[in-house]
């Protein structure tokens, strides 16, 4: 046979808590497309894009960044030509945006 546990609220109030008790929270309910829509997006997110994203070492972030400001650019817009970089050297389509 289990013991079964006390209710803490039960408890607190037989103790004379003055605390106020919250009825449980409900599931959230999903959002429905307007939902979405409807939030501002922040302006490096477009429509219609994913997220990548790894973990490498610091150094590795720090000299991406300082590459980017050498030539004026993104670190998006290199991450960009380095992924066109990848697909081709696989033989697959260049589709990553390079734009500044």
């Amino acid at each position: 046979m289990t013991k079964q546990r006390p209710n803490l609220a039960e408890v607190a109030a037989a103790a004379g808590s003055t605390r106020k008790t919250s009825p449980p929270e409900s599931p959230p309910k999903p959002e429905s497309e307007q939902g979405r829509a409807a939030r501002p997006r922040a302006g490096t997110r477009h429509a219609g894009t994913k997220q990548i994203a790894g973990h490498f070492p610091a150094e590795v972030a720090w000299q991406l960044r300082e590459l980017a400001v050498e030539r004026r650019s993104t670190v998006q817009a290199l991450l960009g030509e380095a992924l066109n970089d990848l697909f081709q050297k696989h033989g697959k389509p260049e589709i990553a945006p390079c734009g500044r």
